[in-house]
């Protein structure tokens, strides 16, 4: 028995996207859902390790029905809707909406209905998991993989302000504001916390053993994603699968296209100087395109 009291390998084969905001991991899923070894649930993000091991508000009893009415009881269309698949969507909410939120809870979402090999979480919230969740989650897993993907970070955090005003509806406040409002905004702790690529390694690498972490580039997913996606399955240790063309081309979660300021990287010139050099310490090359 672990220290929770949960029998060792309770998860399974476990496969973690823990990505950087607006660095690539929502493409990933929309690819790599179509892999036949790859299970997801109707969940994208299910954030239960950040739940347990940061803020356990995170899936309240509140916030847990108000995506249950919001996602899956309120929206399809009773004249168009596949009953087969309401009926999943309604049994996977109710095993959602059990309490209490602990390991059996989150094992119980996963229901591997072709006996597929890795059970997948994608949470840009485990990107801030502290160093000692790592190996309890570990411990727990039969086999545990964990994917980080990190883009050029003046790039990624314009990226991010921008959705998350997008997503707020006050993204209109990007042509009223000044630098300094900008520059004070891109610096609350849960828009810049994904900007510490150099942190977020450290704890990962000093939580897991080497063959369970692998660091991605957005950029090398955009100029190679095949290669980039028989890399990810090679350290899964499953077969390569051939995606559509489409697919591999689309854009998912875009930004409003508005126009990155001049003063904008200046304004985090020595921020992201520091984040480089704590990537390259890590033993990772950043892409040609971070430097210029």
């Amino acid at each position: 028995m672990t220290k929770t009291g949960i029998q060792p390998g309770l998860f399974g084969h476990l496969f973690l996207s823990v990505g950087a905001m607006k660095a690539g991991t929502t493409w990933l899923y929309s690819v790599l859902e179509k892999h036949p070894e790859l299970h997801f649930t109707p969940e994208k993000e299910l954030h239960y390790f950040y739940h347990r091991y940061v803020d356990d508000r995170q899936l309240s009893d509140r916030r847990r029905l108000t995506l249950a009415k919001d996602r899956y009881l309120d929206p399809f269309d009773p004249a168009r809707a596949n009953p087969d698949r309401v009926r999943l969507n309604l049994h996977w909410v109710a095993n959602y909406l059990q309490r209490p939120v602990d390991d059996l809870w989150y094992r119980n979402l996963f229901t591997r209905l072709r006996g597929e090999t890795y059970n997948c979480d994608f949470s840009n919230l485990y990107t801030h998991l502290p160093q000692e969740a790592w190996p309890r989650i570990h411990a727990d897993c039969t086999k545990l993989r964990v994917i980080y993907t990190m883009r050029h970070p003046v790039k990624r955090l314009w990226s991010h302000v921008k959705f998350h005003l997008q997503i707020t509806g006050k993204i209109d406040a990007l042509s009223d504001w000044s630098p300094r409002q900008i520059h004070d905004f891109a610096k609350l702790p849960f828009i810049w916390d994904n900007a510490e690529y150099g942190a977020a390694l450290r704890r990962m690498k000093a939580g897991l053993p080497q063959e369970c972490l692998l660091p991605v580039f957005y950029e090398d997913m955009r100029s190679d994603p095949r290669g980039v996606l028989a890399r990810i399955e090679d350290f899964l240790e499953i077969p390569h699968h051939t995606y559509d063309e489409v697919l591999l081309s689309q854009k998912v979660n875009a930004s409003a296209s508005i126009e990155m300021p001049a003063h904008f990287g200046e304004m985090f010139k020595d921020d992201f100087a520091r984040i480089m050099d704590e990537v390259r310490a890590e033993g990772l090359q950043p892409p040609d395109s971070w430097i210029a």
